[in-house]
């Protein structure tokens, strides 16, 4: 059996979120639309530096059939220096309040890892979904704080930091350990009182080309959580090392792939580019119709 038997509680797939007080369906797939607001991240990190740029990026994202925007300010790319609390808050804070307030329906999440910054840009702005690379590793306090604040919480995997993850990721199963781990950390969350989890296997994250591919081939496998999936590829390099191209060549790619974990069981993608993912779950809902 890949998961304990504490998942095995959700009787139903849930399909929404409470979003402070609105809810987020997720009966057919949607796209999750990525702002980097910093000065390296692998792709597109130092393109977007002034609110002006910022605005105009998301409501691009927003034409193109956006339903969630991720707001990220440290880069978690493998190798990469960790950012301080106040550089990130710096960066996040004016970057969250001039979306909210150009765009007060539109459901924002941030990319952070740190429970201070959640309950610091709550405070400011209201509620958003936090989406946490690191499970809950990097921060004692996360779980506890999701559950108090009855916010969304993105639970991922990742084995490892940023600054060492990718040194030399091992598994003897891949699929059952990541599988194991999220469903503890959902029977700590739920322990917790928090009750909208979105689970991410974490590809990329303290994993190597095989391993990220061994999740992806068993995607559907999660499915047993009863919990919205959410999968992260954009042009990561488990797409580009294949075509042995790079992240700016691997939009391409990045559609398969996400194609893919579509006709696995995936319900959000996570991109940098909106318009292919929304066309691509266009044609998989199609498909879907016609069964």
């Amino acid at each position: 059996m890949l998961i304990t038997q504490s998942a095995g509680k959700f009787l139903k797939r849930k399909r929404t979120i409470n979003l402070g007080g609105e809810l987020i369906d997720f009966t057919d797939p949607c796209v999750m639309g990525i702002i980097n607001v910093t000065p390296d991240s692998f792709y597109d990190g130092g393109t977007l530096t002034t609110e002006s740029e910022i605005l105009s990026r998301v409501e691009q994202m927003i034409d193109e059939g956006v339903s969630i925007i991720d707001v990220g300010a440290v880069s978690t790319r493998p190798n990469s220096e960790m950012t301080s609390t106040k550089d990130e808050l710096a960066r996040l804070l004016p970057a969250v309040t001039a979306i909210r307030k150009q765009f007060p329906g539109l459901p924002l999440s941030i990319d952070t890892f740190r429970s201070w910054v959640a309950v610091r840009v709550i405070d400011e702005i209201g509620p958003v979904i936090v989406n946490d690379i690191s499970g809950g590793s990097l921060d004692s306090k996360m779980f506890e704080t999701i559950g108090k604040m009855q916010i969304p919480y993105i639970l991922s995997h990742m084995q490892g930091t940023p600054q060492n993850m990718q040194e030399s990721p091992y598994y003897q199963d891949v699929v059952r350990e990541v599988s194991g781990y999220l469903s503890e950390s959902v029977r700590k969350l739920t322990k917790y009182g928090v009750n909208d989890v979105i689970i991410d296997p974490g590809f990329g994250f303290g994993k190597n080309m095989d391993h990220n591919y061994k999740l992806l081939n068993r995607l559907d496998s999660l499915k047993v959580f009863q919990l919205p999936v959410m999968v992260g590829v954009s042009r990561k390099s488990m797409v580009w090392q294949v075509l042995e191209t790079d992240p700016e060549n691997a939009l391409n790619g990045t559609t398969v792939v996400n194609t893919m974990a579509l006709l696995g069981g995936a319900d959000i993608l996570r991109v940098h580019d909106v318009k292919p993912a929304v066309e691509a779950i266009r044609i998989f809902m199609q498909l879907k119709d016609s069964l």
